[in-house]
């Protein structure tokens, strides 16, 4: 009998889980004591990550200094309940448990980005994991502290422009790489250093990369013989090359009760849009910054944290050199004050106020959505306290959002007002110092995006006329997690189980009418409300095989799932389950990992959509520190090391840009 994909994603899950559990019961060696990592997105009081109900992920900054030179989607793509929109290398936005849009926010020190990358797949994020430090992501609704557009998760790229210590000295990093599948070279640096009560900060990138390389014919086998259309040679991806230059300075006074500081940042790019030959796109976003934190004395509240960003936004397509055409533009604000309450027998908590302004521009023949005013207003608070054996976690969220545009077919400007109320309800027992369960229940409400309303065009990028529908309400969620943290002796593992019941959900269906555009032919597509529901899980396991001093060599593995279905059938680009098996050596001259990852074929599919063959890609990844400080890191890494014909289901353009092919990537870092 044939499994189905659900069948065999929980077999696969309780069979790693069985395994490794019996493995970590017949172990008697206590693992040794190790720091935990603390989440401060969605929790400004802090939270260790083997002691919350939030589903995250952290990327560190030794790991980060030895990561590609990629966009922060296809760096975070991989991760457990993380896929990446792949619709170009300068254009991939992170997807979290097949949502994606202007349902993750992408933040950058708790503060949204200000540009235009949620308006379109191929518009870029406009930050650079090269400038962070440290990125954190939340799976799964963080609407409490975000407010309504963080309804699937958040990615904060989090980084020391405005440094919160003053330096002992000067300190800083450099790091620089080169890949063989797109002929890319990079470099990124920082700087940080006192000039008395003042903390300096400076930091840059710059990378490269021309057309990649790829495994097979960019048309799919799939697409070629729905349409009748031939596959072409293959060899490398037409208009995928991509540059990018970032740089910022920022200066911190740091006093003993806190610190206050500003930042600016200028960030300018240029890439091709695989979905269009010579069609390139120019992006550039000054930005300013001002963050402070001032410790309370005495009552109830042990802090007060403040932040403010504003930023300028330009992003030109042009078809062909010289020949601009349209044009978007965003320039906004939007500020945050958190008062943190101080710790009190176990009870944490926070409030807090967001607002927002923001005025978004499209000019030119292929502008599918009109200009807009957007403000929103909200007040939260999150709560938690933590006994020896059990804990609660709550809290609730306001905001109200006013949408303002004069549509693109002409007539009055049309403003609409949304309400969302927000609220999580949580609770967790440690029944040993080894097990952590907990259960979570949410109820989130999103405003309809400037797109979903008003859109009414020529979605170049897409290959659709997308038609927004004004009338559009809030669109609201109940989602019930489990989550599981288990760590004894020389095993480790974390289980994320949820469903999420959707009522309203926005989504576009095929009208079954076209739009005829100079001979050629587009589906019409409507922006419509209807009934969903998401299920799902991540399921995390490592385990010590053998440590002697200094070495070890230990196994990680990895299984996600997600099942996606409306009222009108399944959901349109929703990835399908991945696991994935590292063998990792750690040393203190060299680390080495092989991983083998499968990714599943996709037969669940919306109406429009055509199916995506599985795959097994294998990487083999190095660090070699050859000085006994640990400053210095050269690393090495082998991708697709059978170069594999890979497509990212979730993308856009997956039947006409592969993955990369085989690559070669090499660098060194310095760490001062």
């Amino acid at each position: 009998m044939r499994l189905s994909v659900v069948s065999r994603a929980a077999l696969l899950t309780a069979a790693s889980w069985a395994a490794v559990a019996g493995a970590a019961a017949a172990q008697q060696a206590p693992r040794e004591n190790e720091l935990d990592e603390v989440i401060v997105t969605g929790a400004p009081y802090g939270i260790s990550a083997r002691a919350t109900t939030i589903a995250t992920t952290i990327i560190d900054e030794e790991a980060l200094a030895s990561a590609p030179a990629s966009s922060l989607g296809d760096l975070v793509a991989g991760l457990p309940g993380m896929r990446s929109t792949d619709f170009a290398p300068g254009a991939s936005r992170p997807v979290i448990r097949g949502l994606s849009g202007p349902r993750v926010q992408v933040l950058t020190n708790g503060i949204g980005l200000i540009d235009a990358s949620s308006v379109s797949p191929d518009h870029q994020v406009a930050t650079d994991p090269a400038e962070a430090n440290r990125i954190e992501i939340v799976r799964g609704p963080a609407t409490l502290a975000y407010g309504g557009t963080a309804i699937g998760g958040v990615v904060n790229v989090l980084d020391n422009r405005i440094p919160t210590d003053l330096p002992d000295g000067i300190d800083g990093a450099i790091s620089t790489q080169a890949s063989s599948v797109d002929n890319g070279r990079s470099v990124s640096g920082r700087l940080t250093f006192p000039v008395g009560p003042v903390a300096v900060s400076l930091d840059g990138v710059s990378k490269r990369t021309d057309d990649y390389d790829i495994p097979a014919p960019a048309i799919s086998q799939r697409l070629a013989d729905a349409e009748g259309i031939p596959r072409g040679p293959g060899g490398t991806q037409p208009n995928s090359f991509s540059e990018l230059d970032s740089r910022g300075v920022g200066l911190s006074w740091i006093g003993s009760r806190g610190f206050i500081g500003a930042s600016i940042k200028d960030l300018s790019s240029t890439y091709g849009v695989v979905a269009e030959a010579d069609v390139f796109i120019q992006l550039e976003q000054t930005r300013e910054d001002v963050r402070g934190e001032l410790t309370l004395d005495g009552g109830l509240f042990q802090r007060l944290t403040g932040s403010f960003g504003h930023a300028d936004y330009t992003h030109t397509e042009f078809a062909g050199p010289g020949n601009p055409g349209t044009v978007f533009q965003s320039d906004g604000w939007e500020a945050r004050a958190d008062l943190v309450q101080r710790t009190r027998d176990g009870w944490n908590g926070a409030i807090g106020v967001q607002t927002l302004s923001r005025s978004f521009a499209a000019i030119g023949a292929e502008a599918f959505v009109p200009g807009s005013e957007i403000e929103e207003a909200g007040i939260y608070t999150v709560q938690r306290l933590d006994r020896a054996a059990w804990g609660l976690e709550g809290g609730l969220r306001y905001d109200r959002r006013t949408v303002r545009a004069t549509p693109l077919s002409g007539g009055a400007e049309i403003e609409r007002e949304f309400d969302n109320w927000s609220g999580s309800a949580a609770a967790f027992i440690k029944p040993s110092a080894d097990l952590f369960l907990g259960v979570s229940l949410a109820h989130n409400e999103r405003a309809p995006s400037e797109v979903e309303l008003f859109a009414d065009g020529l979605h170049v990028a897409t290959g659709v006329y997308e038609t927004g529908d004004v009338t559009l309400n809030n669109e609201t969620v109940t989602t019930i997690e489990g989550t599981v943290h288990y760590e004894a002796g020389r095993f480790q593992g974390d289980l994320h189980v949820y469903a999420s019941k959707y009522d309203g959900f926005i989504d576009e269906q095929d009208t079954g009418a076209v739009f005829v555009d100079g001979g050629e032919s587009f589906p019409i597509f409507q922006f419509v409300q209807t009934g969903a529901e998401f299920r799902g899980f991540e399921a995390e396991v490592a385990y010590d095989l053998w440590s002697s001093g200094g070495r070890a060599l230990s196994f990680a593995g990895a299984l996600d799932f997600v099942d996606a279905r409306t009222d009108l059938g399944p959901a349109a680009r929703i990835p399908p389950y991945s696991v994935s098996g590292r063998l990792l050596w750690t040393s203190t001259p060299v680390d080495a990992t092989l991983e083998v990852r499968r990714v599943g074929e996709q037969d669940q599919l919306a109406a429009y959509e055509l199916g995506t063959d599985g795959y097994t890609m294998v990487n083999l990844s190095g660090v070699w520190r050859p000085f006994a400080d640990r400053d210095v890191s050269v690393f090495a890494e082998a991708h697709n090391l059978t170069d594999t014909e890979a497509r990212e289901h979730v993308s856009f353009l997956k039947d006409r840009a592969p993955l990369p092919g085989r690559n070669f990537r090499a660098g060194i870092s310095y760490r001062f």
